[in-house]
């Protein structure tokens, strides 16, 4: 009969370690390995981790469940070493993106070009003129360091930059409709990912919303109805992240101009996602650019660094002078300005399109966007048979043609053919449990592979693989959790 602090394993009685057979703090750290340990890392995260294991074997052996070679200081030591490494890795990993989302929103949106990469390394390691004027030798305004070239790639008068589109907009209607009125179009109150609703935005920065029209139809005599001595602005939204069809009707930016400037009022567009180029020309699906919105006659165009642009988190935030200098004098602008990091980034991914002929090449995003599907599809024949090789018998492995889509709520009604590795059961029970194990050790890789499961299968789109040894690499790893 085995007794309280004795366990069976493989057969044999292992005693049971209790509280008091586990070392002091200080006679573990005087341990020669954990001295080599502090050497390393110093004393500070050495003792810490050393007391969390040794409280960690503390609840155990008072719990009956640690044997007596969990209380050796050699084990207690190769513990610390494993807790001082789980503390020091970062929580932000690179992964593979194989879910067929293009600039997905939760896996890091748009990913920045070498040129971007080496020029934020060089800003980054060492001093440089964020806000020092070379010319001049004194105090400079980090707008000036990118406004220039927005604004020949827009053919804006002004522009200036903050830290992402939400806060872009934000600023605009605080600048231009605070303790007044704003007329939007009531199918354009849009909300996007994280709760950001035009209604609240719009109430946060201190303006009140003016709604016209219906959820389908809006027409220009609605937005001249409702201007009145209180109005401040009229606003165009760019819906992005959905559409509506079927009966409907809108008011373009040129007319809306027409009617803003008529009665001296300002007109602002708020692109979201905020194409640089004509998709078109490319194969993909049209988006509107902000080179057209102020054409048309808009006086603020709102837009995103981070989708289509192809560069970091961003708002960029373009127009006429008078408009961008009550913009850039609001006192919100400070709160919200880009750091000198993302502004590094962004201005060599916007340097990419004054060389638009190499821009499909250079530009990852774009290259992404428009990779063909035949070579997606090249790319998954050559390389499945390792992929079943390593998952096979618990799983059929076929290659796949598919639609992925561009993703962070732009075109969403359109589709991107591509091509991809499924991955399905064969057992007939449990197919769930067994895809929902087959995503988890996916993830579990040291380079986590991240698809998507539909239709009984987990796919692995490769539309965003460009080199395939990142996958095939990992197959064994993959074969062994799996085992």
């Amino acid at each position: 009969m085995r007794t309280p602090d004795e366990s069976v394993v493989n057969g044999s009685k292992a005693a049971q370690a209790s509280a008091k057979d586990l070392p002091s703090i200080d006679r573990l750290l005087k341990q020669p390995a954990v001295q080599r340990l502090v050497g390393e890392h110093g004393h500070t995260l050495v003792a810490r981790c050393c007391r969390e294991v040794i409280e960690r074997a503390r609840v155990r052996a008072l719990a009956g469940s640690l044997d007596i070679g969990g209380a050796q200081p050699d084990q207690l030591t190769q513990a610390v070493d494993e807790a001082i490494h789980a503390r020091l890795a970062p929580s932000m990993r690179a992964v593979l993106n194989l879910t067929g989302t293009v600039i997905h929103t939760n896996l890091g949106r748009a990913l920045l070009a070498e040129p971007a990469l080496e020029h934020l390394l060089r800003m980054m390691s060492g001093p440089n003129n964020l806000e020092y004027d070379l010319d001049a030798g004194g105090r400079g305004d980090r707008d000036s360091l990118i406004e220039g070239l927005i604004c020949d790639i827009t053919g804006a008068q002004a522009a200036t930059v903050v830290n992402n589109n939400a806060a872009a907009v934000l600023l605009t209607l605080a600048a231009l409709g605070r303790g007044r009125e704003v007329i939007v179009s009531r199918g354009e109150l849009v909300e996007i990912g994280g709760a950001f609703r035009m209604p609240d935005v719009m109430a946060a920065a201190g303006a009140t919303l003016v709604e016209v029209g219906t959820t389908n139809r809006t027409h220009p005599q609605d937005y001249e109805r409702a201007i009145t001595p209180q109005t401040a602005l009229l606003m165009k939204v760019h819906t992005s992240n959905y559409a509506v069809q079927g009966f409907t009707a809108a008011v373009d930016e040129a007319q809306l101009a027409e009617i803003a400037h008529r009665h001296q009022l300002p007109l602002a567009s708020d692109l979201g996602a905020g194409s640089l180029i004509d998709l078109a020309a490319y194969g993909l699906p049209r988006e509107p650019t902000p080179q057209e919105k102020l054409a048309a006659g808009c006086d603020v165009v709102t837009f995103s660094g981070d989708k289509l642009l192809g560069g970091p988190q961003a708002g960029l935030i373009v127009g006429s002078r008078d408009a961008i200098s009550r913009i850039r004098k609001f006192p919100l602008k400070r709160a919200l300005r880009l750091s000198k990091l993302p502004l590094a980034a962004l201005e060599a991914t916007l340097r990419l399109y004054l060389r638009p002929e190499r821009l499909a090449r250079d530009l990852p995003t774009l290259r992404l966007l428009t990779r063909p599907q035949e070579e997606i599809l090249a790319q998954a024949n050559a390389i499945v048979q390792a992929v079943e090789s390593a998952v096979m018998p618990q799983f059929l492995v076929q290659v796949e043609t598919t639609l992925g889509q561009i993703g962070s709520g732009s075109l969403p009604v359109e589709r991107l053919p591509s091509a991809a590795i499924t991955l399905a059961p064969t057992a007939k029970s449990g197919r769930g449990r067994a895809l929902d194990a087959l995503a988890s050790a996916l993830r579990g890789l040291s380079l986590p592979v991240i698809g998507r499961i539909g239709d009984d299968r987990l796919w692995l789109d490769l539309r965003c693989l460009e080199r395939s040894e990142l996958l095939t690499d990992q197959l064994p790893a993959l074969k062994e959790a799996l085992a």
